[in-house]
């Protein structure tokens, strides 16, 4: 990571168009994190005062229409694009179940919560809403909404905090992902005593 760091510093004029040419690559599953240009976009803002709105907003904007990007191969290609063994990979037949009933049921919810968890969490949500043909306009604004929230959040705690809050921050992922872990099993058991009654 350090390293990762010390090039965008090298070039810290272009680190906003870095940042955002690499979410945008991102929106095709390519394994960017998003997490890291947060980070990295926080760290050099912190150094570097007069590129904190640029820096920002290339990782906001990045990340979403990164989240676009995938939500839109979802629906353009729908399930053909489940013939890539890498896709298929992501997005699995019982995943895909799963997350479309979240958004059935919790609309909204389902994309900021998403949004917390990372580990390929949220390219699976966005491209099962894009497969499961969700109203593309509903889709941008709510997750605007979500994207608006946690790059808001999560910049605003590497910029004041720097890496003293990276581990709080992976544990409060690893407790987002643990809730909501929970909350499908206690589904799964109220289905099935519902379908046994």
């Amino acid at each position: 990571m350090e390293a990762i760091i010390e090039f965008f510093h090298s070039n810290v004029a272009m680190a906003p168009w870095l940042i955002f040419g690499l979410l945008l690559l991102a929106g095709f599953n390519i394994p960017i994190s998003e997490d890291a240009m947060l980070f990295i976009s926080a760290i050099l803002a912190k150094k570097n005062p007069e590129l904190t709105v640029p820096l920002f907003f290339a990782v906001y904007l990045g990340a979403y229409f990164s989240d676009l990007i995938c939500f839109s191969l979802g629906w353009f290609l729908g399930p053909k694009i489940l013939k890539f063994k890498f896709f298929a990979s992501i997005v699995t037949a019982e995943r895909r179940v799963k997350i479309h009933s979240y958004y059935e049921k919790y609309g909204i919810i389902t994309l900021i919560l998403g949004r917390f968890i990372p580990f390929g969490v949220r390219n699976g949500l966005f491209l099962t809403a894009g497969l499961g043909k969700m109203n593309p306009l509903k889709f941008a604004l709510s997750d605007l909404l979500a994207c608006t929230i946690s790059c808001l959040v999560f910049f605003t705690l590497y910029y004041q905090f720097g890496t003293q809050v990276v581990d709080y921050i992976k544990k409060g992922n690893i407790f987002i992902f643990g809730i909501a872990g929970i909350i499908v099993v206690v589904l799964l058991i109220l289905k099935k005593t519902k379908k046994e009654t």
